[in-house]
């Protein structure tokens, strides 16, 4: 698993709705109460081929999204959203974007499979 998570300060909304408009989306609402099992359910989702997820800090959804041929998620956060290198990090740990954003310590975060 790939993770790019991002640590300057974005427009979440603007994340998401340049994400929204090329690739096909669906959400996963959580609470308090649910967000493990929900968060077990996209983890699966997000072994499907050509897909990628999001998770924002403050917002109780994580994002499934579907592409027709591989994503190249670092490329579309550089052309989509003006990020450079330095504006986020690659991470392989499973559980580091979930950590970091719960922690206020990070933006947001592509997650890859």
């Amino acid at each position: 698993m790939t993770n790019f998570i991002i640590t300057k300060w974005i427009e979440p909304y603007v994340l998401l709705e340049n994400a929204k408009e090329k690739f096909a989306m669906q959400d996963y609402t959580f609470d308090g109460f649910n967000k493990q099992t929900i968060k077990k359910e996209f983890l699966k989702a997000l072994q499907q081929t050509n897909t990628f997820g999001l998770y924002m800090k403050n917002v109780n959804k994580f994002y499934l999204f579907k592409s027709d041929s591989a994503v190249d998620v670092e490329k579309f956060l550089s052309e989509a959203v003006n990020l450079t290198a330095g504006d986020f990090y690659r991470s392989e740990d499973t559980d580091e974007p979930f950590d970091k954003i719960d922690l206020g310590k990070a933006e947001a975060a592509f997650i890859t499979a």
